[in-house]
């Protein structure tokens, strides 16, 4: 059973840093294009801002470039993604998923972001 579980947000000021997680279970993970989606209002559909590959290749979103980083834990079977700078834009619920989007989503972990 695949299974999704978002983790790391909180409620933080401009500037700081934060690092999401998320611990995937049930997935061809090693090999699997990765990504973590956000959406500001839960009626919106979810952007696509960072992708990593199986090999390691990645992808940012032009607005969350030089401060959006994404990383992934084959062992732990975890992807990661590092937010440094964080601004209030950034305020939102964060989801990973297959590139692809096509799996059932998590919860997600929600960022708040405070000036």
């Amino acid at each position: 059973q695949v299974q999704l579980v978002e983790s790391g947000g909180g409620l933080v000021q401009a500037g700081q840093s934060l690092t999401l997680s998320c611990q995937t279970s049930g997935l061809p993970f090693e090999s699997r294009h990765m990504a973590w989606y956000r959406h500001h209002d839960p009626l919106e559909l979810r952007d696509l801002v960072a992708s990593i590959t199986g090999g390691g290749s990645t992808e940012y979103e032009d607005s969350v470039k030089g401060r959006f980083t994404i990383s992934k834990g084959d062992a732990k079977q975890t992807l990661y993604l590092h937010i440094a700078s964080l601004e209030t834009s950034d305020t939102a619920a964060y989801y990973c998923n297959f590139k692809e989007g096509i799996l059932p989503w998590g919860q997600g972990t929600l960022v708040a972001v405070s000036s």
